[in-house]
């Protein structure tokens, strides 16, 4: 299938598959506990971009190493995106992913702040669907175990020099995975930074960059040396305002069911997961406010019990409850310490959508394979 085709979707990407792929023993023995993102399919879906020719060559070719010049703009300037999403295995043996049209709509909109080409929505999905079609073996069907799809794109222009690069590459990996957490859903405990950020006003919080998370590794250290497994950070502007973990949107539940979380403010990732959790609460019959929160305001409510429940939402970890809230003056139990009715519930309500076992109302699923 020549790279000028008219075909669109999955059918636009011509397949140049591996002369040699994992024995289905082998794949099983690695799927058996697979991890976070540690093993890889045998193929990737790959789009190139040139500022000549827009996009073109879209194929899935063995997964392996990238040729990148030492003179690569993203190795310089740091000029590059990515997405996270995960395919499920149904009980049927159909593969369905969710809300990837969110996905692609974010990863256009971190595009268009780090000065890289957007990508159609129909070759984001494509690429994906492609990808899933060749390595559908790799879905695997376990409990809390899905296929992690990472999209990201990338500078590859040799040229050392600061503005948009006029070469870009878009690829698609993908990794069998189970829980985030090591231990799997249990609470987790979070340090609040309130010396480093991971993101300021005007700067590229709302985008989902590499260099947001390489920000957030130096106080994730911190967190682990003070016992803690995660790092929620404060607003850069005062220092006195959650925002996000490291790789996650944060909620409270108060003792009377409602649901507040720190409003967008273009310094939050606007997360997918974040989004589908206010709908369905609000879908309940939830209070649901989005509004900024002061670290005062958080620790006043732990201790007279009018915050009962916080939890953590993401893509790869879905919904984490979160037991013990400590810094460096304080060291407070969410509730009791467990896992709170309201975590638990929607993180279930979630998982039974996404794994096919409730009532997709929302329409939010999209058939793989």
């Amino acid at each position: 299938m020549s790279s000028t085709t008219t075909a669109t979707g999955a059918d636009a990407f011509e397949r140049h598959l591996a002369t040699s792929v994992r024995s289905d023993e082998e794949r099983a023995r690695l799927m058996a506990e697979p991890g976070f993102g540690t093993v890889f399919t045998d193929h990737m879906a790959r789009i190139t971009w040139t500022e000549r020719d827009g996009w073109t060559h879209r194929r899935i070719e063995p997964y392996g190493p990238l040729q990148v010049d030492p003179a690569a703009a993203v190795l310089h300037y740091g000029q590059e995106i990515f997405e996270g999403l995960k395919a499920y295995r149904h009980a049927d043996g159909s593969v369905w992913t969710f809300r990837p049209e969110a996905n692609a709509a974010r990863f256009a909109a971190s595009a268009r702040r780090l000065a890289l080409p957007e990508l159609s929505v129909a070759d984001f999905l494509g690429a994906i669907e492609a990808l899933v079609q060749v390595d559908g073996a790799w879905v695997p069907s376990g409990e809390e175990t899905s296929l992690y799809l990472r999209p990201f794109m990338f500078a590859s222009e040799t040229f050392l020099g600061v503005r948009p690069s006029r070469e870009v590459e878009f690829l698609v990996i993908a990794s069998p995975v189970g829980p985030y957490f090591s231990g799997g859903v249990r609470p987790v405990s979070i340090w609040v930074d309130e010396t480093f950020h991971r993101a300021g006003p005007g700067g590229t919080g709302a985008a989902k960059c590499g260099g947001n998370y390489a920000a957030s590794l130096l106080p994730q250290q911190e967190a682990y040396a003070k016992g803690c497994e995660q790092v929620c950070f404060l607003d850069a502007a005062t220092g006195t305002y959650l925002e996000e973990l490291g790789g996650m949107n944060v909620m409270l539940v108060g003792a009377d069911g409602s649901v507040t979380t720190p409003a967008l403010s273009g310094t939050i990732l606007e997360g997918v997961t974040r989004s589908s959790i206010l709908a369905t609460l609000r879908a309940q019959g939830r209070t649901v406010t989005e509004r900024p929160i002061a670290l005062d305001e958080l620790r006043a409510g732990l201790a007279d019990g009018s915050v009962a429940e916080v939890f953590a939402c993401g893509t790869a970890a879905v919904v984490t409850p979160i037991g013990r809230l400590k810094g460096e003056d304080f060291d407070l139990t969410v509730g009791d310490g467990t896992t709170g009715p309201v975590t638990a519930s929607i993180r279930r309500t979630l998982t039974d959508i996404q794994y096919g076992r409730s009532a997709d109302e929302h329409g939010w699923l999209h058939r793989l394979a």
